[in-house]
C-alpha cells in the first residue's frame, strides 16, 4: 500500500501528510554542512531578517506561512512583498508527498522520467522500446507516443532539447536516435511514420569488435542545443556536434564503464563524469587538448557511481554510488592527479543481484574528498539516479532520489536529515523528477508505474492498490 512520510519540521502548521513523521538520519549538529554552499542555500531559501523576527529563541526553526505572510502585509521587509528567498522559503515548506496518483501503467519496466526545463512536458522511457511525451498542461495526454528503433536491452537515457523540438535517446548501442517531438504525428514509429536519424558515436580508431559492443548509459544536450555528450561502456566520454553531425571529442576518461556524465554549467567547457571505477572527474575542454587529461579526481566512494548532477554554477554536483550514499562535491577539493586504486571492499559484491554487505554500510573512505554524504536509500539492481531540488521553488535547498527498494528519499543538502519519504512501488525508482515550477514530484519504477506525488494534491483520490507482483529477473 502506498506509506508517505515527512519530517516533523518539514510540516508547516500541521499540514503533513497521512503517516508518521521521521527523522531517521538527522544530524543533532546544525552545522552539518558548514561549507559556502551551506551559506548559499541558506540565503537563497531563507526569509527576510526581518520578516522573522517575530519568533525569538526559535532561530534553528522554520518561521511559518502565517509569519510570513503577517509580515509581508506590515511591509516588515520595506520592500512590500517576498523576495525570491522568502518565496523559497514558502514554496519548500510543502514538499510534494501526497498521492501517489498514476500517469501511466506500461508492462515494461521504466527506465527513464523527467520533466521539460519549463515543466509543460514529462519524457518517460520505457524498456520495451516505448517512450511517451506527456503534455503537464492539459491533464497529462500523451502527446507523443514514440517506438524506440534498434534497442538493445532497454531505453538508458532521453533527453529534449532546450527549445523542447527534438528527444534524444540512448540503448546499449553505439547509436542515439533524435526525434523530432514538434511534429503534428501523435504516433512516431521508427522510419515508419517518422524518421528517427541514427547519430553515430563511434569514431574510426574502432575496430568491428569494439564498435558492437559500445553502450550509452547517458546521453545530455548542451544548454545551447548545439551539442550532445555521453557516457559509454568503452569507458569513454564522448561530445557530439550536431551541426556536424559527427563526434568532435572522445575522451578516455576512466578504468570502467562511465555510467554518467552531465554539463556543469551553461557554457559547456566543464563536464563531471562518474564511473564503475568509483571516481568522479572534472573535464575542462578548454585546456584538455593540451593536457590530455582530467582537471581533477574526487574520491570517497567505494563503488561505482551510477548518477551525477550538477548544481548549475560549476562548481558544485551530487553522485548516486553503489556503496549506498549520496555524496556532496566541490571541485575546488579536488585532485589534480590521483592514481586509480582498487576498490576497498569486499570485490564478489555485484549490486545488480546482491543486497550490500552489511559489514560495509559503516566503511569510509580514507581519502574521502565529499563535502557530505547521504544515507537511507538503496542504491541497487539498475543505475539509481538523484537530483538537486528546483532552484525556483526551493532555492537547491534539497536532495532527492529513487531507491531499489520502490521508494523515494528527499534529504536536507545543509542538516543532511532525511526530510521525507514516498512509498508505493513494487520495484526499483530508478528515475524521478521534481516540477520546476510546482509542488509535483514523478516516480518511474521497474513496476511499470509512473507515479505523481503533489502537495496538496489533485482532487481524485490517489491510487489506492499496488502494481502487480513481478518476477524478479536481471
Amino acid at each position: 500500500m502506498t506509506k508517505s512520510r515527512k519530517n516533523d519540521n518539514a510540516c508547516d502548521d500541521g499540514n503533513a501528510p497521512n503517516g508518521t513523521c521521521v527523522n531517521p538520519h538527522h544530524s543533532d549538529d546544525s552545522d552539518y554542512l558548514v561549507h559556502d554552499i551551506a551559506q548559499h542555500t541558506n540565503l537563497r531559501s531563507g526569509p527576510h531578517e526581518r520578516l522573522s523576527r517575530g519568533v525569538p529563541g526559535k532561530r534553528k526553526l522554520p518561521v511559518s506561512t502565517v509569519e510570513m505572510l503577517v509580515g509581508r502585509e506590515g511591509n516588515y521587509s520595506g520592500r512590500g512583498r517576498f523576495s525570491s528567498a522568502d518565496g523559497c522559503h514558502v514554496l519548500s515548506r510543502y514538499l510534494p508527498v501526497n498521492g501517489p496518483w498514476w500517469v501511466d501503467h506500461l508492462k515494461s519496466r521504466a527506465y527513464v522520467s523527467q520533466f521539460s526545463a519549463d515543466g509543460s512536458l514529462f519524457v518517460a522511457g520505457f524498456q520495451r522500446s516505448h517512450i511517451r511525451i506527456y503534455n503537464v498542461d492539459k491533464g497529462w495526454k500523451v502527446q507523443k507516443n514514440i517506438l524506440a528503433k534498434s534497442l538493445r536491452w532497454t531505453i538508458t537515457d532521453a533527453a529534449l532539447s532546450p527549445d523542447q523540438r527534438f528527444l534524444v535517446y540512448s540503448s546499449l548501442s553505439p547509436i542515439v536516435h533524435i526525434v523530432n517531438v514538434g511534429s503534428a504525428a501523435s504516433e512516431s514509429i521508427a522510419n515508419i511514420t517518422e524518421i528517427h536519424e541514427g547519430l553515430d558515436f563511434s569514431v574510426d580508431d574502432y575496430d568491428d569488435d569494439d564498435y558492437e559492443g559500445i553502450g550509452i548509459f547517458s546521453v545530455k544536450f548542451s544548454t545551447d542545443g548545439k551539442e550532445l555528450v555521453a557516457a559509454s561502456s568503452d569507458n569513454s566520454i564522448y561530445v557530439y556536434d550536431l551541426e556536424a553531425k559527427r563526434p568532435s571529442l572522445r575522451i578516455l576518461a576512466h578504468k570502467s564503464d562511465v555510467n554518467t556524465v552531465c554539463f556543469a554549467d551553461e557554457t559547456g567547457h566543464l563536464l563531471f563524469s562518474g564511473s564503475d571505477d568509483h571516481l568522479c572527474k572534472v573535464w575542462d575542454r578548454r585546456c584538455f587538448g593540451t593536457r590530455g587529461k582530467a582537471a581533477g579526481v574526487l574520491i570517497g566512494h567505494l563503488e561505482g557511481i551510477t548518477f551525477i548532477d550538477s548544481h548549475g554554477d560549476g562548481r558544485y554536483f551530487i553522485s548516486n554510488g553503489k556503496d549506498q550514499t549520496t555524496k556532496l562535491w566541490d571541485i575546488r577539493k579536488m585532485s589534480s592527479n590521483v592514481p586509480y586504486t582498487p576498490r576497498l571492499r569486499d570485490p564478489h559484491f555485484d549490486y545488480r543481484w546482491m543486497d550490500y554487505p552489511t559489514h560495509a554500510r559503516a566503511s569510509k573512505h580514507p581519502h574521502d574528498q565529499s563535502l557530505a554524504t547521504y544515507k537511507g536509500h538503496k542504491v541497487l539492481r539498475t543505475l539509481i539516479r538523484c537530483y538537486f531540488s528546483p532552484a525556483y521553488s526551493t532555492g537547491q535547498k534539497y536532495i532527492y532520489t529513487g531507491s531499489s527498494d520502490g521508494s523515494l528519499h528527499i534529504y536536507d543538502l545543509v542538516s543532511g536529515a532525511q526530510v521525507a519519504s514516498c512509498h508505493h512501488h513494487e520495484a526499483p525508482v530508478r528515475d524521478c523528477s521534481w516540477h520546476p515550477l510546482y509542488p509535483t514530484i514523478v516516480t518511474s519504477s521497474w513496476d511499470g508505474v509512473i507515479a505523481r506525488w503533489e502537495f496538496p494534491g489533485s482532487d481524485e483520490e490517489p491510487a489506492g492498490h499496488a502494481p502487480r507482483q513481478r518476477r524478479p529477473s536481471y
